[in-house]
């Protein structure tokens, strides 16, 4: 069954590497070419990530080595690797190519300057989280204890991200930041992460952040990080699958997705532990929901709700 996975930080990886792997069989990556081939990923989103602690002067030549990297390596090396600009470019996919979809995990790339956002949406960007788990200019994130919202620049992102169809992503925000979102946002999404009545992280949403998420026609993309599904030495499939389960249980059926975060998460689900293994998830979603429903998860929802 088809996949379309949200979320992955396989051009870190590759810009850290500076050339020494490649795409397509890194065994580094638990997103390579290879990889995604065998767990049949339709649609592929790669993360932008910059590191808070990097010095400001070089964040935004950093997210630009990461495209280069994307262009380079991802889709100049691998012909069937497609690049998504516009949302109907997934529609269009053949039979044996896989999707490229660019985003930004975090807005320090660009400082206070929108025009460098704006760079970056001309070379691909179509999902933007305002914030990684620290503050920065824009708003507060998951890990930073001021829990403040969107500053009036984060604001501004918000709206850009609106005027271009861009998704704005809930992931990482603090509470606060998340609720100025749903109100500011046309397309909001959570493009990783999962349920808090099932695993009490802060990472995880609230029921009613669900709910509203919802109600504004986004979606949930639940993230294979044992930390963020159950607190175990071992955490099993099973344990990832009781977060789908009361997602659908307030309502969330069809507001369900997946973000694996592979490549950027040390460990790893048991029989889950890169992208060639993610048949594995549909086939245990199989026993307990119908056809039609795992289809959705794994890549109709995300069909049907994306900004057209």
């Amino acid at each position: 069954m088809q996949i379309i996975d949200l979320h992955c930080d396989a051009l870190l990886k590759l810009y850290e590497a500076d050339g020494k792997i490649k795409f397509a069989d890194a065994p580094e990556l638990d997103t390579n070419r290879e990889r995604l081939r065998k767990g049949d990923v339709k649609v592929q989103a790669f993360a932008i990530f910059i590191w808070p602690g990097m010095k400001a002067e070089e964040k935004f030549q950093a997210a630009l080595d990461q495209v280069h990297w994307f262009y380079e390596d991802v889709l100049g090396n691998n012909p069937d690797m497609k690049l998504i600009r516009d949302w109907s470019d997934i529609d269009a996919l053949q039979e044996g190519e896989t999707g490229a979809l660019l985003t930004l995990e975090g807005v320090d790339a660009i400082g206070n300057d929108l025009k460098k956002l704006s760079v970056l949406h001309r070379l691909g960007v179509r999902s933007v989280g305002l914030t990684w788990n620290n503050a920065n200019l824009a708003a507060d994130g998951a890990g930073e204890p001021r829990g403040g919202g969107l500053t009036l620049f984060g604001r501004e992102i918000v709206a850009f991200n609106n005027e271009h169809k861009i998704l704005t992503d809930v992931s990482h925000l603090c509470e606060r930041a998340f609720w100025d979102v749903i109100e500011e946002a046309d397309y909001p999404i959570a493009s990783h992460s999962n349920a808090r009545a099932v695993r009490d992280h802060v990472r995880n949403l609230h029921d009613e952040q669900a709910k509203a998420l919802w109600a504004k026609g986004g979606m949930t993309h639940v993230v294979y990080c044992p930390a963020f599904i159950r607190e175990a030495e071992q955490v099993t499939i099973d344990d990832l699958i009781r977060h789908i389960d009361h997602f659908c249980s307030i309502g969330g059926e069809k507001h369900i997705g997946l973000g694996s975060d592979f490549d950027g998460i040390t460990d790893k689900v048991n029989r889950l532990s890169d992208a060639s293994m993610q048949q594995n998830l549909i086939n245990e979603l199989l026993k307990r929901f119908s056809e039609d429903q795992v289809k959705g998860f794994a890549h109709r929802n995300f069909l049907e709700l994306m900004p057209r």
